[in-house]
């Protein structure tokens, strides 16, 4: 499969970045694969959003239908590794990526197995302004655009007012880049080389002044770390490399 188009005229998207992921587009699903960190941080990621938006919606998180009549979007979704399981859920769920390949192969894994996703090609700056969003995710996207505060703040206009957005980045730190690009991507080799820009990494402190200019306050923020001993993902109080935060309207 190649890639025959991109949604590339929206300011915040790097064509670069594009590129990059829609080479990796048809091993998305492979657990084993190159995107086995995915796989593998994706069940932790779910549960911080179902989690989120249960207390956010009050429902109960132990229901297989938690989610349900919950309009979702997943912003960079990639191949669907999110949507999935939200579907799943009972949330109505739109994908969108500026990747036709991605899109491609989302709609084609969506498919076999029954899932009905709205998959589209394109990007939040071109999301009509009157669709809104009970919830907004920008997860491992901020690092990659090229206008965060541009970015965040059409991310804002996609919400309902009673509505919150996740947010899942990772931080600019000597360790984040030790860890995140030294690590990761040359020793351990989880991630292809050139997968993150440590420059583009965006702090704590730096997200919520973009939030905050949204109208947007952090209600929630966690850290997500590595446990090597462990072999899996948590979540911590360590927001030095990987972090997540929950934002509602101030």
């Amino acid at each position: 499969m190649t890639d025959t188009s991109h949604a590339t005229s929206s300011p915040s998207v790097d064509p670069a970045e594009i590129a990059r992921f829609s080479k990796l587009s048809e091993t998305w699903w492979d657990p084993n694969g190159k995107m086995k960190p995915l796989h593998r941080i994706n069940p932790l990621r779910l549960a911080y959003i179902r989690d989120a938006a249960c207390r956010k919606f009050e429902r109960n998180p132990k229901s297989l239908n938690c989610l349900s009549d919950l309009r979702i979007l997943d912003i960079g979704c990639g191949a669907g590794l999110l949507c999935e399981p939200l579907a799943r859920l009972g949330a109505q769920v739109v994908g969108i990526d500026p990747s036709e390949t991605n899109i491609s192969v989302a709609k084609l894994h969506a498919g076999r197995g029954h899932l009905s996703i709205d998959y589209r090609c394109t990007t939040v700056e071109q999301i009509d302004l009157r669709e809104r969003f009970d919830i907004v995710l920008a997860m491992e996207v901020v690092e990659h655009v090229t206008d965060v505060g541009a970015f965040l703040s059409r991310c804002a206009a996609a919400m309902k007012p009673s509505g919150l957005m996740t947010v899942s980045t990772l931080n600019r730190t000597w360790k984040s880049f030790a860890l995140a690009i030294v690590g990761a991507e040359y020793v351990l080799r989880w991630l292809p080389r050139g997968t993150h820009q440590w420059d583009k990494f965006v702090t704590l402190e730096e997200l919520t002044n973009y939030l905050d200019a949204c109208k947007l306050g952090i209600t929630e923020q966690t850290g997500v770390v590595f446990n090597p001993l462990a072999d899996r993902w948590s979540l911590s109080s360590d927001t030095d490399v990987n972090y997540m935060v929950i934002a509602e309207s101030l």
